[in-house]
């Protein structure tokens, strides 16, 4: 019974971290030249992206209510979310601000996209007033954080729908916020593999 349950646990962990593992069957590798089939996205710098993370949720939940849309946009939607969700949903440290993380480029890749949605929908009736806002309040922001010029190495590159970004998981064990957060997560999960064990074994006991 215990050992069915770690079984199953590891199946969990393996499906939760999918979009991170998942191969070429689901997208082309950016590094291999990938299908440029796709809808370009521009380049963010390093200082927008830092400021639109920030506003990054509200954006995509405007934009999800967004009424008045066309093929290109959803697109460029969904781009951004399949996108967050390979770079771990925004949860390793560094993976924004540091342009050393093997986070940093798929990151760039999904703010990127929710800048150009957020864009769009400056040019949609019914949107048009809440993205200006949002655009208002990111230049304000980045103004005063002096964050306009500030670019890194990932800052001029270009993005397309048809390409997913995957972290560089080569480097993880070169950067040490990264490498802490997984054997952090790794400890977790086996903690609560044994707590799981634990409660569940005096119930296999019983029903022997």
């Amino acid at each position: 019974m215990i050992r069915r349950i770690g079984r199953l646990a590891a199946l969990a962990l393996i499906a939760s971290l999918f979009p991170l593992l998942a191969g070429k069957t689901l997208a082309h590798e950016r590094s291999a030249g990938g299908s440029h089939a796709g809808l370009e996205i521009p380049a963010i710098s390093h200082g927008e992206m830092a400021v639109i993370a920030d506003y990054r949720s509200g954006i995509l939940a405007l934009a999800s209510r967004a009424v008045d849309t066309n093929e290109p946009f959803r697109r460029v939607l969904n781009y951004a979310e399949i996108q967050y969700s390979y770079c771990a949903w925004g949860r390793m440290p560094g993976s924004v601000t540091d342009e050393e993380s093997p986070f940093n480029e798929c990151a760039h890749a999904y703010l990127a996209a929710t800048k150009t949605v957020l864009m769009a929908m400056r040019e949609m009736p019914r949107e048009a007033i809440a993205a200006g806002e949002f655009i208002s309040a990111i230049d304000i922001d980045m103004a005063r954080r002096g964050l306009a010029l500030i670019t890194c190495k990932f800052s001029g590159a270009a993005f397309n729908t048809a390409d997913i970004v995957k972290p560089n998981w080569s480097r993880v064990p070169l950067h040490p916020a990264s490498m802490a957060s997984l054997a952090g997560l790794a400890a977790l999960f086996v903690l609560a593999v044994i707590a799981l064990g634990r409660v569940l074994r005096p119930r296999a006991q019983s029903s022997e």
